[in-house]
C-alpha cells in the first residue's frame, strides 16, 4: 500500500464514518498521511483525527477511535494504532506490501511515459495567459502540458504578440483574445533576461528547468551553475540518473537478461518516489506549480542513486544475472520511465548517453 493509497482509505474512512452518523463533521478534500518519526508506533502515521475533532465537538482519541474501527482490515494494512492525543498509526503488511510494489512497477511499465497521466481535471477547460515574458511564456506552456496530463482541455494566450524566440524554448501561444475557460493569469517572478539571451548561454534545456525549476513567487537562477555536470546540478542528476538507468539496459542486454519483476526488491525510497509521482503531477497541475514536478523528479533521481549504490542491477564481478538483477533492473528501468516522462511534460530533453 502506497501513501497514497493509504491517504485515499482513510479519506473514505471519514466519509464512511459521516454517512453512517458516526461523525459529524466536514470531510476534507485531502488526508495526508506521512511517515512515521523515529520513536513512533508503525510505518505511517496520520493526524486526521486531530484536525476533526472540534468540527465534530468530540476529544480527537474518541474521532481516531471511530476511524480505526473503519480501516481496520483493509488489505495491505496490518494493524492500526491510536497514539498520543488522537493520531491513527498504521503497519502495513508486509506480503500485501510486496505485492502492491509489484503491481506498481507493472503499472509503470504498462503505461510508459502516461504513467501519472489521470483524469482529475477531465471536463475542465483552462486558459492560460502569460506577459510577454521568457518566464511567464516557459511556465504556461509547462503547465499546459501538466494540465492536460490530468485530462484538462488548456491553452495558453499571451498579452501581446509572442516573441519570436520562444519557439527555440518550446513555447508556442497564441494572442491572449477572450478567455475560452477558467482564466488563469501566470505571473512568476520575471526572469530578468529574454529568450535570445538565455538560448545563448544556456540552451533550451538547461533554461527551461532554470525558470521553471524555482517557485513561481521566487527568482530564477538563470547562471552558468545550470551547465556544470556534477550531481550538485539538479538537472543534471535527474537527466544524469535517466541516462544512467538506459545503460543499465544496454549492459543487460550485452549480458544476455532484461529487466522482469520476478523477486520483491527491498527499495523503499525509489518505490516510495516512483508511488508519490502520481500525486506530485497531479498537485503540480491543482496548484499549477510545475516546481513540484521538477522536485519529484529530483527526488526521484536521488532515490535510484541511492538504491544502485546498495543494489546493483548488473552482475559484479564473477556473478551471473539471477532473479534478482532482473527485478533490480526491472524496478531502475520503471524509475527512467518516469524521469523521462516527467521531463518530457516540463519540455526538457532526456537523453540516452550524457
Amino acid at each position: 500500500m502506497t501513501p497514497a493509497d493509504l491517504s485515499r482509505t482513510v479519506l473514505h474512512a471519514v466519509r464512511r464514518a459521516v454517512d453512517e452518523d458516526a461523525l459529524r463533521a466536514p470531510v476534507p478534500a485531502r488526508v495526508r498521511v506521512e511517515r512515521t518519526r523515529p520513536g513512533g508506533s508503525g510505518d505511517y502515521a496520520c493526524a486526521v483525527a486531530l484536525q476533526l475533532a472540534g468540527a465534530a465537538a468530540r476529544p480527537a482519541r474518541e474521532v481516531a477511535a471511530i476511524l480505526r474501527d473503519r480501516v481496520a482490515g483493509v488489505p495491505g494494512i496490518g494493524r492500526v494504532e491510536v497514539t498520543g492525543p488522537g493520531f491513527l498509526n498504521f503497519t502495513l503488511d508486509a506480503t500485501a506490501d510486496a505485492r502492491v510494489r509489484e503491481a506498481l512497477i507493472h503499472d509503470v511499465r504498462e503505461r510508459g511515459a502516461r504513467y501519472g497521466h489521470a483524469d482529475a481535471l477531465a471536463g475542465h477547460r483552462l486558459h492560460l495567459r502569460h506577459a510577454r515574458e521568457a518566464r511567464a511564456a516557459v511556465t504556461a506552456h509547462a503547465l499546459g502540458a501538466i494540465a492536460r496530463s490530468q485530462g484538462a482541455l488548456a491553452r495558453t494566450g499571451c498579452d501581446g504578440t509572442p516573441d519570436p524566440d520562444w519557439a527555440r524554448l518550446g513555447v508556442s501561444a497564441d494572442a491572449a483574445g477572450e478567455p475560452d475557460g477558467t482564466l488563469t493569469v501566470v505571473r512568476p517572478v520575471p526572469a530578468g533576461a529574454g529568450a535570445a539571451d538565455l538560448l545563448e548561454r544556456l540552451g533550451p534545456d538547461a533554461a527551461r528547468w532554470g525558470l521553471l525549476r524555482p517557485a513561481g513567487h521566487d527568482r530564477a537562477t538563470l547562471g552558468d551553475e545550470l551547465l556544470v555536470q556534477t550531481v550538485a546540478n539538479p538537472l543534471f542528476l535527474v537527466r544524469y540518473a535517466h541516462s544512467r538507468i538506459r545503460a543499465l539496459t544496454r549492459g543487460a542486454a550485452l549480458l544476455g537478461f532484461e529487466g522482469s519483476y520476478d523477486e520483491d526488491v527491498d527499495a523503499p525510497a525509489l518505490m516510495r518516489a516512483l508511488a508519490d509521482y502520481p500525486d506530485a503531477l497531479a498537485a503540480a497541475a491543482r496548484h499549477r506549480a510545475p516546481d513540484r514536478l521538477a522536485r519529484q523528479l529530483e527526488d526521484l533521481a536521488h532515490a535510484f542513486f541511492d538504491f544502485q549504490d546498495c543494489a546493483s542491477p548488473l552482475p559484479v564481478g564473477d556473478e551471473k544475472p539471477l532473479a534478482a538483477h532482473r527485478s533490480r533492473l526491472a524496478v531502475a528501468e520503471a524509475a527512467g520511465t518516469v524521469l523521462a516522462g516527467g521531463l518530457s511534460l516540463l519540455g526538457i530533453r532526456a537523453p540516452e548517453h550524457l
